[in-house]
Formats: C-alpha cells, structure tokens, sequence
C-alpha cells in the first residue's frame, strides 16, 4: 500500500526529469499534466515563456495550436499572456478507455518565420468510477455435505474504469461462519476471484444464504461497489466439471478467417451419465460485441472466429468460459481464456501537408521552410514505422525531420525561376511492414520571380549605314533587349550614354520601343561616323542594366557639284603659232567634294565649241587636234569645259578659259613665257589616256559583273540588313564568305603650270576591320562592319567594306586583293 500512495510522486517526478532531459536536447517537445475531469479554465502551463516566445510577438507571429485527431478543442491559449488552460471538460476513461498512458498531442505554430513546435499533455486519472459489478446479486448452487470445506467457488469481480490505485480493487464479505473472499493478485488481467467454503453446509438448515459483497478501490477518496450473493444449498450432484487449465493464454492473428479455430477446451467430470455430461457456454459477463466476433461450440468446447478481428479496435480480448454439468442440480467449472491479437500490416500510412508556403521567391536560401508534413500509421511496431521521402529525386527540396513522424519540406539547393518556374514533387511515405504499404501526398511548388537578370543584346555592337541629307526625325535602326524576368523586372526601357560625347541633337532613343532616330539631317562631308552606347534597364528594384555599342555610318549622296581650282588670274592662255597637233596646253584640276562614283569626274567640250581643240575625258588635259598655224595667229577662242561627276543624280560646272593665238614676235612684245619643249611635246598622252579609259571600264566591268552574282547569292540564301529612313535605302554590299572587294575613285584635275608639268598623284583605297565577327550554326558569318578609306593629299571617304577582305588600288592600276 505504501508503495502505491507513492507511486503518483514518483511517477510525476519521473515525468519532469523526462521531460527536462527532452528540452535539453532540443527535441523541441514540452510535456505538461493536468487531471482529468479539470474545470473550464485552470491552469496547464505557460506555454509561451516554455517555448521561448514572447508574449508580444504571438499575434504579430499568426501563433495558433491545432490538436489533431480530437473533434473537441479540450484545450486553448491566452495569446494576451501566453497561459496554456482547459477548454472543455475532458473525461480520460472516453478518451483513452484502459489505456494506462492517455495523453493529447498538441502542434503549435507560428509564421515569420515558420516555427513548429510539439506540446504533449497527459491527462492524469482521477478516482472518479466506483467499482461496478455487472450485476445486482450472483446466484451460487453449493450441494450440501458433499462439499468440503476450503472448496473454492468463482465469482466475477467487480470492473473499475480509472487505472493504476484507483482501479485496483480489494474485496471482503461481511462476517459470517460459513464463507471467506479470496482474492489473488494479478496485474495484467482481471482479478480472479473467488469465495472458500469454511464450514460444511447443512441445506436443512440453512437452505439459502445471503451475502453481500464489498469491492473498495485504492484511490482517495476510496471509492466502493456492493453485489448481493445468493448461495443455494443443493443435493446430489457432487462433482462439478473441471478444466485442466483456469487461464488460457491464446495468441491469434488480426484479420483471421471467419471459421478459424481458437482454441478446443477440455473440462472433465468424475460423475457418470447425466451428472458428467457438459455443456460449454460464454459467461454471461462475455459482452454482446465479443459474441459476434467469437462463437463456442456448446458440445465440443471449440472457440472459432466467426466476426472481423481488428488489432487497431482491439488488441486483446478476455472471454470467461462456464461448463456445466447435466447433474440435479447442475453444478459449473470456470476457466478464462485470454486471446492476445497479432498486428499485421493491413494500414497504409496517411500522409498530410499543412502550412504551405508558396510560392517560394527563387532567392529563398536553403533550409527554408515550404511545407510541414506529418504521417501516421494505425499498425504497431514495425508495422507503424514510417519512412518518408520526395519524389522524384534531383529536386532542389528535401525532406527534415522535426520529430517522430513530422517533417518540415525546406530548400536544399538555391532555385532559379528562369531554370525551372514550377516544381511538382510527390511526398512518399513507406512503412516497414512485410509487405510494405506505401501512400503519397502530391504538394505544387511554383517559384516568384526576383531581379536577378539584366537586360541583354544579341550582339555587343551593330552596325548602322545611313544615308546624308535624311528627312529630320528619320527611323534608321531598332535596339531590342532581352530580360529571362517576367513582369516589372522584364519591362525595360532605353537611353543613349552621353558622358563621351554629347549626342541629343544627332540621335534619340525612344524609351519604350528602342527605335532610334536621326533628329536632324546627316551631312556626309562634316560627319561621317557617330559611335555611341544605348543602355537598356529594367523596372525591378534594383534595376539592372545592360547596353550596347551603335556605330552610324553617314553614307554619301551626290550632293556636291565639281569644282575648278588652280585657273590663272584671267582664266586665258597664250599660244605661240603654229602649234603642231597633239600639243597640250594645259590641265584642268577640279575635285569634288563628294566620295567615291560620286567624285569621279570626267572632262568634256561644251558643244558650242570649235576649233582644234580637245580635253583629256578624265585627265582634263587640254591639247590641239590638229596643228595650229600663223593663219589663226590673231585670232581668240573660248574654251568652255564642263566638268561632270558620276554621281546619281549627276552634277556638272563649266569652266571658261580664253586661248589667244600669237606669233612669236607678238608673244615677245606680250612678254609671255612659252612654255617648256617637254611641257607641250607629249606625243604618247592620248595612247595612255586610251589605256587608262580602257583598264578602268574593264575593272569596273568585273566589279559589277561580281557585284551581281553576289548579290543574287546573298539575297537567295540570306536577307540583307537594310536600315530604312524612308523611301530610300542604305544597303551593304560588300561582305562575303570568301572575300570582296569594293572600287572607289576621287579624281581630280589641277591646271598646269606654265613649265607644263603634271603633278603626279595616286588614290590609295584601304580597307580596315573594327568590328568581330559572329558565328551562327557553325558557320563564319561576315559582319558589315568595315570601312574603306581613299587618300588623296589629306581628303578621306569612308566606305564600308567586308571584315573578311584587303584591297588596295592604285591609280597606275595595279589591283592587289587579299583575303583573311
């Protein structure tokens, strides 16, 4: 008895160490107890200032507790102080029927970030059941005599629902001569009980005797229940049925077959005929719900399954087995048959998802939690244990256990919505039964988009060609910039970087689209090469940029008429008579400030001109056609020259130079300086001027014969790349796969001086590469992006050229190409 009284101190000071040694280790678990039957608010805990929260931070922290597998709320929380208290009335017995430990699981949890934490609450018995006998009185036949005295006699004890002291039972008679109680201790099963006979009975005497029955529990306040004993003294039959066993022990698997034999009892009787015939039955004590699980065989004592045996509603069960004899009166053997069932695994696991928080940013670090996921399984023992894993395997999550059977889904490798903008992973839950049973729980993870890619081009730099005297506003070229971002983070808009060079009069940008436009006309011979640098950013936070380099090429037009330089002051010559033909008497230097065909010029004799005379068509060398004699020696002629470039459309100035004729004697008089034998006496000038005439309309029949075939190839198997401002075009054509070459010429005239020397002068046309080059589909691709300079003196035009070409002409035509 001592031994019991301190058993609830020991046992709630081993609770406490237990529960202390379980916070130490961080299993993150508190325990608290409270007595069932508790009053609508008492006190269970300080459950926040236990968890380590502050009492601030509950509502802010969304705190809130969720009891699972209870319909009833028995507990609740003061989130103004943090005190843990009973919500409703809680009955152990209804919650836990015999079960010794009967406690509530409690999870509770707060956002910001995700916290999860376990709180178990045992709920402590109460002596609050008396002691219960199934019914009001037990009737006993006793024959008379016949029985000795110390004969024992069964009788069902009393059932109390508490457990441990308070359902710990003791019984006693009140006094009298005949019969004692006897009792044996057994703490695993029901109490056999029974009463002893100690004096002999007389049925003459006392034919019936009353007796009443006390069963008092251990609990305080003690507790007690009564039943009435009615004993009949009997005659005759004096050998009751015995079994070789009280206690049967039988051990039976879960879901067995309906048929499937129990156990065969075997009682004897030392009586013959009718006295040792028996009958087996259930007692009446048996419940209604064991008979329609279990059956027994009245003749043969067999006990067969005739019901669905379950281990998850009941794992042991008790049946109280009677044989009665045949005899007058009958009398009765007792045996117990206690059948223990086996677990099999016939219980999938349950899996549940709670707390998801999607969706997850992409620049969530790892270990962030996504999901808190908790399994059960109704089986026992290996049966019941769970392993949990995600599927497929090579996601960037992973599975954390928190405590038994609740795991917390969290980022295990850093997310990349441009990768991946949707992760659909299976949580699977597998228990360790023979064969194993399996479930699953499907959980959508999509990823929220960051700033965390900057605008980019397709290329690091473009190329643009522009034609002069574009119309003020002109479209020439388009910008786009790619952002993998959605949303705000991929809306961008555009600017030109004018810290080099300051371009808001040139060139604008429109913010939205990329387009850029020429604000003002182009003018070749001030501007030939704008190089800038667009910026493209987007609208995250931060904003993020990128940008890419624009280089405008001002293509030449023919906007520019020739002009002479290098006249005399009176714009007249003195020629001494006679003058034999092929004599020349002077050069016309002209230039033009145009570029290329546009500043090729060539010389002609207006029509209205007579006379013996004739110009060079390119070198402007002015010289008789026939001889000149003192015939026309005072006579004077007007030489008008037009000058004419091969620009489109074409431009044309005249010159106007007086030529007089005088004798010799007349140009002593004039003091006139005649000019030098090797002035005038060219007699090879027209074969050169001839071969000159021919070499460059063979060249540039070759060049445009080239031109064509490339530009039907280029056409056929990839489009050209024109930058529109208009009705016109400005068209590279120039780049090939195997090399190109481009002619431009500025040829100009000067007048020659009176000695009749010729300044010797060469075009130089050079080609320069600035830009890369790009591969597509494995193929070197040419890129527009070079120019060709023709130097004469100090005068430059700028061409475009292939990347892949080196051509350089001289005058004197000598043509060298080289291909890289």
């Amino acid at each position: 008895m001592v031994a019991w009284q301190n058993e609830p101190v020991m046992k709630q000071l081993l609770q406490l160490i237990l529960l202390h040694t379980a916070w130490e280790m961080g299993s993150g678990q508190l325990h608290y107890s409270v007595p069932e039957e508790s009053q609508h608010g008492t006190f269970v805990g300080r459950i926040a200032q236990d968890l380590g929260l502050e009492v601030s931070e509950l509502v802010p922290r969304m705190f809130r507790m969720v009891s699972k597998g209870w319909k009833k709320d028995f507990f609740e929380v003061n989130v103004q102080n943090g005190i843990l208290f009973v919500n409703s009335r809680i009955d152990r017995e209804e919650l836990c029927a015999r079960n010794v430990d009967c406690s509530i699981h409690l999870e509770v949890i707060v956002d910001k970030p995700l916290r999860v934490f376990h709180v178990e609450v045992e709920i402590r018995d109460i002596n609050d059941n008396a002691p219960i006998f199934s019914g009001n009185e037990q009737i006993l036949s006793i024959a008379e005599v016949i029985t000795s005295t110390g004969t024992r006699f069964p009788l069902v004890g009393a059932s109390d629902a508490d457990i441990g002291p308070n359902a710990l039972l003791t019984y006693k008679l009140r006094p009298n001569d005949y019969f004692s109680v006897e009792q044996k201790t057994d703490y695993h099963h029901n109490k056999p009980l029974a009463i002893v006979l100690r004096k002999q009975l007389d049925r003459e005497e006392i034919p019936t005797h009353h007796l009443l029955l006390i069963a008092n529990d251990e609990g305080k306040p003690e507790l007690t229940g009564t039943v009435q004993l009615v004993i009949n003294v009997l005659d005759a039959n004096d050998n009751p049925p015995v079994f070789n066993q009280s206690v049967y022990k039988i051990k039976l698997v879960e879901n067995a077959a309906n048929g499937t034999l129990v156990i065969k009892l075997n009682a004897t009787d030392l009586d013959e005929r009718t006295n040792g015939e028996i009958s087996y039955s259930f007692s009446i004590h048996v419940a209604p719900d064991v008979r329609n699980i279990f059956s027994i065989n009245t003749n043969t004592g067999e006990i067969t399954v005739i019901g669905a045996v379950d281990f998850e509603e009941r794992n042991i069960f008790d049946l109280h087995i009677v044989a009665d004899d045949k005899g007058n009166p009958p009398l009765s053997g007792h045996c117990q048959v206690i059948i223990e069932v086996l677990d099999v695994n016939d219980n999938a696991p349950e899996v549940s998802v709670s707390s998801l928080s999607v969706p997850v940013s992409e620049d969530s670090p790892p270990g962030t939690v996504v999901a808190l996921i908790s399994v059960s399984d109704k089986d026992s023992e290996a049966n019941g244990q769970v392993t949990c894993s995600i599927r497929p395997p090579g996601l960037p999550f992973k599975l954390v256990s928190t405590f038994k059977n609740y795991y917390s889904l969290v980022v295990a490798e850093p997310l990349d919505r441009e990768h991946n903008t949707e992760y659909g992973l299976m949580v699977m839950a597998q228990d360790h039964g023979d064969p194993s049973l399996s479930a699953s729980s499907t959980v959508v993870a999509p990823i929220s988009d960051i700033n965390d890619n900057a605008p980019s081009f397709a290329q690091p730099a473009y190329t643009v060609f522009v034609k002069e005297n574009n119309p003020p506003g002109a479209h020439i070229f388009t910008v786009s910039a790619f952002d993998p971002d959605i949303a705000e983070n991929s809306l961008i808009s555009y600017w030109i970087d004018e810290k080099l060079l300051p371009l808001s009069s040139y060139i604008s940008v429109h913010s939205e689209s990329g387009k850029l436009y020429a604000l003002q006309p182009l003018d070749y011979e001030e501007l030939k090469l704008l190089e800038f640098q667009v910026n493209a950013k987007d609208a995250g936070l931060p904003s993020l940029c990128g940008n890419v380099t624009i280089q405008v090429f001002v293509v030449d037009e023919n906007d520019n008429a020739p002009a002479v330089t290098g006249q005399t002051e009176d714009n007249s010559i003195l020629l001494v008579v006679p003058v034999s033909a092929g004599h020349m008497l002077g050069k016309i230097h002209a230039l033009d400030a145009d570029s290329g065909y546009n500043a090729w010029l060539r010389y002609e004799l207006h029509e209205g001109n007579s006379g013996p005379w004739r110009v060079g068509l390119y070198s402007g060398e002015i010289s008789t056609i026939r001889s000149v004699d003192e015939a026309e020696g005072n006579r004077n002629h007007n030489l008008h020259v037009v000058v004419k470039d091969h620009g489109n459309p074409q431009l044309s100035t005249t010159a106007t130079l007086s030529v007089s004729l005088v004798t010799s004697a007349q140009a002593i008089q004039t003091n006139i300086r005649l000019p030098r034998t090797d002035e005038i006496s060219k007699p090879k000038a027209d074969i050169v001027n001839l071969y000159l005439i021919i070499a460059i309309c063979s060249v540039s029949s070759l060049f445009l014969l080239a031109v064509i075939t490339y530009v039907a190839l280029r056409c056929q198997f990839q489009p050209k790349e024109p930058m529109v401002y208009g009705p016109g075009t400005a068209t590279l054509v120039c780049a090939s796969e195997v090399g190109s070459w481009s002619y431009s010429n500025r040829h100009s005239h000067i007048l020659t001086g009176v000695n009749g020397e010729a300044l010797a002068k060469n075009d130089l046309m050079v080609f320069s590469p600035n830009m890369p080059a790009s591969s597509e589909n494995g193929k070197q691709q040419d890129l527009l992006c070079g120019t060709v300079s023709i130097i004469h003196g100090r005068n430059f035009s700028i061409f475009p050229f292939s990347s892949d070409v080196h051509v350089y002409i001289e005058w004197k035509f000598n043509v060298m190409t080289s291909c890289c």
